[in-house]
């Protein structure tokens, strides 16, 4: 697929933006020759364990890091035995955030050779939450150390988030003068509060926030 294109398979549309899901009301099938390089992905009695594996960067969160996380995800939901799921880090970080080290063009979509008209892309933190929303599993997760930005905001939409003694959170965001992506801000507002509070549809849904803080939906 090409650009933010949306195909037809098995009578379901979805697509894939630069090899990732992007939300169209299905996500793709798992990708069976996709060999992941940045995390691990074992089973063992019903319990798959995603682990982020990037430890000598403290598991930094990279492009290839969120596609092989969603297709990770589509695997899990086609796979019967699979029946929970745990993320958690390599060494003694889960996830540092986005990694930085490309320096003033990490967030630069030219530089990248991406496309910079703002409606054909997605915020790729943004879409690994929605894809954690959207699992028909149970997912946890096991923050075993530093968690910040897109390393805290990605388990914002898991079922349960389970703090070891060596865990540190920053929602960061705010020093550096940006806000979250909006699929983490309906997710914080549902896993401050509860579901039923906030009235959450789908992560950054307005009506969430707004039941969350009291005010008219």
């Amino acid at each position: 697929m090409v650009g933010g294109e949306l195909v037809e398979q098995g009578g379901a549309k979805w697509g894939r933006r630069d090899g990732v899901a992007f939300d169209s009301g299905e996500w793709g099938e798992h990708n069976p020759g996709m060999a992941y390089q940045q995390i691990s992905y074992d089973v063992a009695d019903g319990v798959l364990t995603l682990t982020l594996d990037r430890p000598e960067q403290l598991n930094a969160f990279t492009t290839t890091m969120q596609n092989e996380l969603i297709d990770a995800c589509d695997r899990a939901d086609a796979d019967d035995s699979v029946r929970a799921i745990i993320v958690t880090g390599r060494g003694r970080g889960f996830c540092a955030g986005a990694d930085l080290s490309g320096g003033p063009s990490t967030f630069d979509a030219s530089a990248r050779g991406r496309s910079t008209d703002i409606s054909a892309n997605r915020d790729g933190g943004g879409l690994l939450t929605l894809r954690f929303f959207e699992l028909k599993k149970p997912i946890i997760a096991a923050i075993n150390g530093p968690a910040v930005g897109v390393g805290i905001t990605m388990t914002l939409a898991m079922d349960i988030r389970l703090a070891s003694e060596n865990a540190r959170m920053g929602f960061v965001f705010a020093r550096r003068g940006i806000v979250p992506e909006p699929s983490h801000r309906g997710a914080a507002t549902g896993a401050g509060v509860g579901l039923d509070r906030a009235r959450v549809q789908r992560p950054g849904s307005a009506c969430g926030t707004a039941g969350a803080l009291g005010a008219p939906a």
